[in-house]
């Protein structure tokens, strides 16, 4: 790989308008090809957290769109909220946690409720309605690859786009 391949094409801290993050990053991402149409583009968009009816666990949902050629991987995530924030994956009523959920080549990853999403565990408080989160994703393959975002918390029953 050549040093053009392994940077990061550029960042922006994502802020909250109406309910959706805005302008998150783009990603250069190794790949086979030193390309810039074959990079990872990254955007970071519908984030909220609904308020968590437990004190010590929330759930987090974003939508990671990539418009680039390369598939980006979402390794990991943090948040000042939560001691640990971990990936995981629903199917029926199974959740488990993972190492890696992919962003796709000009496609996106929802994280939703009842499918994939991020768990914020041990909270440092309990957020309430209207309060504003910021969430860093760390994608892998890439130097740096981190997006933050800012999300709000939403009643327990927010619908987005409802």
């Amino acid at each position: 790989m050549n040093r053009r391949t392994r940077r990061l094409a550029g960042a922006v801290t994502g802020a909250v308008a109406g309910g959706a993050a805005v302008a998150a990053a783009a990603v250069v991402a190794f790949g086979g090809s030193s390309s810039a149409a074959s990079a990872a583009h990254l955007s970071v968009t519908a984030g909220y957290i609904p308020r968590p009816l437990l004190t010590d666990e929330a759930a987090a949902y974003v939508t990671v769109t990539n418009s680039g050629g390369t598939a980006a991987e979402l390794t990991s995530a943090s948040s000042p909220l939560a001691t640990y924030v971990t990936l995981h994956t629903s199917t029926g009523t199974t959740m488990r946690q993972v190492t890696a959920l992919t962003v796709p080549p000009h496609g996106r990853l929802s994280l939703g409720l009842g499918a994939d999403h991020l768990m914020l565990e041990r909270l440092t408080h309990k957020p309430a309605v209207g309060e504003t989160v910021p969430l860093t994703l760390h994608f892998a393959h890439a130097a740096p690859a981190t997006v933050t975002v800012t999300v709000p918390v939403r009643p327990t029953t927010y619908q987005p786009g409802g």
